[in-house]
């Protein structure tokens, strides 16, 4: 009766593991990137970006990093893939590169789509807009 037992047991365990979700590459950036992972950004619309701008997933839900001048922090409001930064707030130092961290608010605003792929984070919008970024 011991070996009936302990085989009903494995099966409800393989069961139970077949039936669990898996792993996807397309998992949110705030679980597919993780807390660990900084996104660099390496260009807007194909060109090269003139100063150095990041962003992080710290949490669920949530965004943060580095403007060209300022910190920036604020929330994602849609699932996975879709992208969409909201109450984006920013510390208020000055430095000369308050040109550069304007063009990157603009373009993290207008982004719609996120797909984390290797190393490579790219935003995008449905105007064709687009910022990649790499894993630091």
């Amino acid at each position: 009766m011991r070996p009936i037992r302990h085989s009903l047991t494995a099966l409800a365990l393989l069961i139970g593991l077949a039936t669990l979700p898996a792993c996807q590459a397309d998992d949110p950036p705030d679980r597919g990137a993780g807390p660990e992972k900084t996104w660099v950004l390496q260009d807007i619309d194909g060109k090269p970006f003139p100063a150095r701008a990041t962003l992080e997933f710290p949490e669920a839900g949530r965004l943060a990093g580095t403007a060209p001048c300022n910190r920036y922090f604020g929330t994602l409001a849609l699932p996975y893939p879709n992208f969409d930064a909201k109450g984006i707030g920013a510390t208020k130092r000055a430095c000369p590169d308050l040109a550069a961290e304007g063009l990157f608010f603009a373009a993290l605003e207008k982004m719609t789509r996120v797909e984390i792929s290797g190393d490579t984070l790219v935003l995008s919008a449905d105007t064709g807009a687009e910022m990649r970024f790499t894993a630091e």
